[in-house]
């Protein structure tokens, strides 16, 4: 399967790595470039897509390394990978990139109730040291005098303006707003339905009716289209016996027949995914819960406070009046 790559997107990626590794003097060059924009919209496998193109590798990152009950443990591990990359690149001959996907909630402080840990304060300081210094990142308790390869660095999220913002800083971050237009997403989606034999004109028309839909939708939409074929194996099956049929079973993997993937069909199935969407929207029952239990506290502290504080002092103080 051949997928698309936004020429802006390549272009933006493909400058920014490749002008980390070259020596351009009087230039001050931003270590790290960070890409953000809305959920769903394929920046991380747009950057995979563009590493492949390129022929480059990557050492990869996730929100989810950020935090850690020992502190200082995800500072010292985003430095050890970053030495692993500049190492590698002696090692095979070719360009890395360090990756840190969805930085924003990882480091980021989302709301007044996000908890701003001792690792998040360390995690902020260790990619500004590093975007200083990307030749002499050293490891805690060890200095290596020798200098190391510079390795761009790119990281991706949703909001960037949760973050620190001296992190954020031009010379430090450069940014690049993903935000797909239409001929991006017609590209994307006719990538993702290269499979199937959907004629150009449906594939426009398909983005067009689902306009304002992230990229992953569509591809979540491809995936729907097969429930109705799974569910009728389901019940040929058995649902008691689903499990010994699938996982190690004699009789191979099933096989499934192509599904329809008309226009009308991917419309229909479309909608009622929307539908479920709406629905969420529509609900909001974490506010509705959320406003309860905190009617529910405002009470407790209301009728705490009414109450009359009597201690062993205010006795001693009232028996000598």
């Amino acid at each position: 399967m051949s997928y698309y790559i936004s020429p802006r997107f390549l272009d933006k990626l493909a400058i920014h790595i490749t002008k980390n590794y070259l020596e351009l003097n009087n230039v001050r060059v931003p270590l790290i470039l960070g890409i953000h924009g809305r959920k769903g919209e394929g920046k991380s496998f747009q950057c995979e897509l563009v590493f492949e193109r390129m022929g480059i590798e990557a050492v990869r990152m996730s929100a989810g390394e950020l935090e850690s009950p020992d502190a200082g443990d995800p500072g010292r591990l985003i430095r050890l990978r970053y030495r692993e990359a500049a190492e590698m690149v002696k090692v095979r001959g070719k360009m890395f990139v360090l990756i840190i996907n969805d930085l924003d909630i990882g480091a980021g402080r989302i709301d007044r109730g996000t908890q701003y840990t001792v690792n998040t304060q360390l995690v902020n300081g260790t990619l500004m040291n590093i975007a200083d210094s990307p030749t002499d990142v050293q490891l805690p308790g060890s200095y290596d005098s020798n200098p190391l390869q510079r390795i761009p660095i790119i990281v991706t999220g949703n909001d960037f303006s949760t973050l620190y913002a001296p992190l954020i800083r031009d010379g430090r971050m450069e940014k690049f707003y993903w935000e797909p237009n239409r001929e991006d997403r017609i590209g994307i989606v006719s990538g993702i339905f290269a499979e199937d034999g959907l004629a150009r004109a449906d594939i426009e028309q398909l983005v067009d009716t689902f306009s304002q839909q992230a990229i992953d939708f569509f591809s979540a939409l491809r995936s729907r289209i097969y429930d109705e074929q799974i569910l009728e194996f389901i019940h040929q099956i058995g649902v008691d016996k689903i499990s010994s049929r699938v996982i190690n079973s004699v009789e191979g993997p099933p096989q499934f027949p192509k599904p329809d993937f008309t226009l009308s069909r991917l419309v229909e199935f479309g909608e009622m995914m929307r539908s479920e969407q709406e629905q969420v929207e529509t609900l909001k029952l974490a506010r509705e819960y959320n406003k309860v239990l905190g009617e529910t506290i405002q009470e407790s502290v209301n009728s705490n406070y009414k109450k009359p504080i009597t201690t062993q002092g205010s006795s001693a103080v009232s028996e000598c009046q």
